[in-house]
């Protein structure tokens, strides 16, 4: 934020005075705070970058008192109090945003607008990965964790929110929670799937989205140093009737394969650009806490599910109804 020409100064919060003070060191014009109170009087806006079970209570302090938000992933730990912040930024007519990088991210975009376009045809289904060995977490699960990336994406590439979670996990690590776990939503109107892959138990790092649309596919590599998107001009079609008039075949074209070049710009930098010009302006951030509930709800209903070994489970319809204004 301190890099940004609308800034005009940075307030650090930690209760720890070392932390402050070598904050100050290292980053000349910031300075340090042992609180939030302490420093609301000094700031316009909040980013909430604290353990995800305080998400909650020091955005809706600095809400409370009349400052925008923006406030990392996962917004809140359960739907209902990423409800209530929804509902008192609504009402206060205040920004907030969740940090969903990946919604600033431009192979994300470029993905989302070849489906709005249909560009790959309606869309079969959507598989991610997101695998790697570490770095464990004890406050929250795999899924929390990493598949929270994953669900964002895939909403911003639908352009919707799924009704119907099931998901499994695995804890193969003592005294933490599943670090291996799989997720499968359902996106009814569109007739879509989605599964999400998870885990900090995997010997190589894998971050890849595939999107398998009827006339074309893609795979978005974001480890890929280049050509992060490969666009696939690959489909199957049913031909006709089959030998001696049993069943149908099909047939398959192999087309070409496309790499288009995508500029890419610091996506935390478009984050902290678009959270700005809301607050400046009042406009819907790209990212706005009704995306951070619907992906919080997502994570909610899956350890639902995890716990009832992999059964579906329906989002909530209180939620459901908020967040259906995504896909409007």
């Amino acid at each position: 934020m301190s890099g940004l020409p609308s800034v005009t100064g940075v307030v650090a919060i930690d209760s720890r005075p070392e932390v402050s003070e070598a904050m100050e060191v290292e980053f000349p014009g910031v300075v340090g705070r042992p609180s939030l109170v302490t420093a609301l009087d000094e700031v316009d806006a909040v980013v909430v970058a604290t353990p995800p079970e305080t998400h909650f209570d020091v955005a809706a302090e600095a809400i409370a008192a009349g400052k925008h938000v923006l406030v990392e992933k996962p917004m809140t730990t359960n739907s209902l109090d990423g409800r209530r912040l929804v509902e008192m930024a609504d009402r206060a007519e205040l920004t907030l945003a969740a940090g969903h990088t990946f919604a600033h991210n431009a192979a994300v975009r470029t993905l989302a607008d070849m489906v709005e376009r249909g560009a790959l045809g309606p869309i079969h289904y959507l598989d991610s990965a997101r695998l790697n060995l570490g770095v464990y977490r004890r406050d929250v699960n795999v899924l929390w964790d990493l598949a929270a990336h994953d669900i964002s994406i895939t909403n911003l590439i639908l352009h919707d929110v799924p009704d119907v979670v099931s998901a499994w996990g695995s804890r193969h690590t003592d005294r933490y929670s599943e670090d291996v776990a799989s997720l499968r939503m359902q996106y009814l109107r569109g007739r879509v799937e989605a599964t999400v892959r998870a885990s900090w138990l995997d010997p190589v790092k894998v971050r890849r989205t595939t999107v398998v649309g009827a006339k074309k596919m893609a795979v978005y590599d974001d480890v890929a140093t280049d050509e992060r998107i490969k666009i696939y001009d690959r489909s199957r079609k049913v031909a006709g009737l089959g030998p001696r008039g049993r069943g149908h075949s099909l047939s398959y074209r192999h087309g070409s394969t496309v790499a288009p070049h995508i500029d890419f710009p610091e996506p935390l930098r478009l984050q902290a650009e678009d959270f700005l010009e809301s607050c400046r302006t009042g406009r819907r951030p790209v990212a706005d806490g009704l995306a951070g509930l619907a992906v919080v709800a997502v994570l909610e209903a899956s350890d639902q599910s995890i716990r009832e070994n992999g059964a579906p489970v329906r989002i909530d319809h209180r939620v459901v109804e908020l967040i259906s204004n995504l896909a409007a």
